[in-house]
């Protein structure tokens, strides 16, 4: 639960602490602002990120029944689901890292709505992160939450604490991939990373391998 209490008073303590006023006009609703901001960014935490994979009440249960029940002819082989948009904050510097997920898994007796997978991403992001951890975190919810024989998740994300300290390198980005099961096999990884990047292929994409 976040406090915005706390933060109020830690923000207003941390405009003093660089020699600004935080009662001035333009600083006075700054500590209220930055809690606002706080809740958005830190939502995930506490939230179980299984919880979309799963069926849910009885009415999600029957709006979704042929997803959850499909027979292994309607299966497919892969479901990929690319450039889903995130945001997330950076645990070493408190400053966000932003890009694109794109989510791989091959169906083992379940498929899911495409929907539900950037509701995975969402919780997940939404919290203190590490990019590498959050691919595995999502690969491992992808894992457990549909049973998939195989998850591949390649994340691609520009850093704030690169773009605007340090070396400053704003048109860098940083690619992380995690993936369980078939799916760390390389013929299989590969042909899931070309069909990444064709440009020719659509947001979303259901394929035989």
């Amino acid at each position: 639960m976040i406090d915005s209490g706390r933060i109020e008073a830690a923000v207003a303590e941390l405009l003093a602490a660089i020699g600004e006023d935080a009662s001035r006009p333009g600083l006075a609703a700054t500590p209220r602002r930055v809690a606002e901001a706080y809740a958005e960014f830190f939502a995930g935490i506490g939230q179980d990120p299984l919880q979309p994979l799963r069926e849910g009440s009885e009415t999600d249960r029957a709006e979704t029944a042929a997803e959850f029940s499909a027979g292994a002819r309607q299966l497919g082989e892969l479901v990929l689901l690319r450039d889903i948009a995130f945001r997330s904050i950076c645990e070493h510097h408190l400053l966000p890292f932003t890009g694109v997920a794109h989510l791989a898994y091959l169906p083992g007796d379940r498929i899911v709505g495409l929907g539900r997978l950037p509701q995975v991403v969402e919780i997940l992001s939404a919290r203190p992160q590490l990019q590498e951890r959050l691919g595995e975190e999502i690969a491992s919810a992808l894992e457990e939450g549909l049973g998939a024989r195989g998850v591949l998740v390649v994340l691609d994300a520009r850093h704030s604490c690169v773009s605007a300290r340090g070396s400053r390198q704003a048109g860098s980005s940083t690619v992380t991939v995690a993936s369980r099961g078939r799916l760390r096999e390389p013929a299989a990884r590969g042909e899931v990373m070309a069909l990444i990047g064709a440009a020719s292929a659509g947001p979303a994409a259901s394929v035989g391998m």
